[in-house]
């Protein structure tokens, strides 16, 4: 059985959707998740989900090793749910093609630095795009630049608001995150 860890920021409801599913498979386990927003909502998922979430700081992350030796202790892959940082060049070295990331649009449009939940979904709305989807990608050391693995689209109408596009996108990742990151694994 493989071993995932999780990276958050926010309010965890990926990362409950991967615990969850992955509660019910044999191909892998969600062993931590680990998060950088001491006030997210994610810690509170985790508790009620018996998984151990731990919150570091940015020189955990960036000028020691602390979170590399927690990865190698505990994950085959890791999967970014949420994540805002970009990953340090040490971590993608150690883990080459295992870190999977969800991206709110259809890349290579609405990439990048700063380009992440409402942000992405206030750009599709003003630029009047008649679809947007979720975008799941191998991590480099570019944000949103790594290969892709699976798109899903949605259509868009031009009464949807940002609020609106944010639901649509919701379902897409809550119904093919964990099923794309376990065809990896399996793969």
């Amino acid at each position: 059985m493989k071993r995932i860890v999780v990276f958050a920021s926010g309010s965890g409801t990926n990362a409950e959707n991967i615990i969850k599913y992955f509660n019910q498979t044999k191909t892998a386990i969600v062993t931590k998740v680990l998060c950088n927003n001491e006030h997210a909502k994610v810690f509170e998922r985790c508790k009620n989900l018996n998984v151990n979430c731990l919150h570091f700081k940015k020189e955990d992350f960036y000028t020691s090793n602390f979170i590399l030796n927690v990865l190698q202790k505990e994950a085959d892959y890791i999967i970014l749910a949420g994540f805002l940082w970009k990953i340090p060049q040490n971590i993608i070295d150690a883990f080459p093609d295992k870190i999977i990331n969800i991206h709110p649009a259809l890349l290579p449009k609405y990439g990048g630095k700063g380009m992440y939940g409402m942000n992405v979904h206030r750009v599709v709305k003003e630029n009047n795009e008649t679809e947007t989807g979720i975008t799941i990608h191998y991590v480099n050391a570019n944000y949103d630049e790594g290969a892709i693995i699976f798109q899903a689209k949605t259509a868009l109408n031009d009464k949807d608001s940002p609020e609106k596009i944010a639901e649509k996108i919701h379902i897409l990742e809550q119904k093919y995150f964990p099923k794309v990151i376990e065809e990896v694994i399996l793969y």
